[in-house]
């Protein structure tokens, strides 16, 4: 039943440290090698760098609600939404032809 869960390539889910400046900090984010590979498709969809996405992204979070408590779940949940809002929007293609 998790075969193909279980199956995957291990460098998917091993862990990448990058570092980067958060309102002119310096500071590393640590995430699993897929979600980083979404947020560099996220990135490249909005023409910017990586760390300029992810620094946009905590900049406007700090706006709406404060400090978040944990960086790195809210992008791994960006990811997620990225990923939902791109089925949704093929969805949406396929059912318009």
């Amino acid at each position: 039943m998790c075969h193909v869960f279980a199956d995957q390539d291990p460098h998917r889910y091993a862990s990448q440290t990058r570092s980067l400046r958060l309102n002119g900090q310096s500071t590393s984010i640590r995430l699993e090698n897929a979600f980083w590979r979404v947020i560099d498709q996220i990135a490249d969809r909005d023409g910017v760098t990586t760390p300029m996405f992810i620094s946009k992204l905590h900049a406007e979070v700090l706006e709406l609600h404060g400090e978040p408590e944990n960086f790195t779940s809210l992008l791994r949940c960006a990811c997620l939404k990225f990923m939902e809002s791109s089925i949704t929007a093929r969805r949406f293609v396929i059912a318009a032809e």
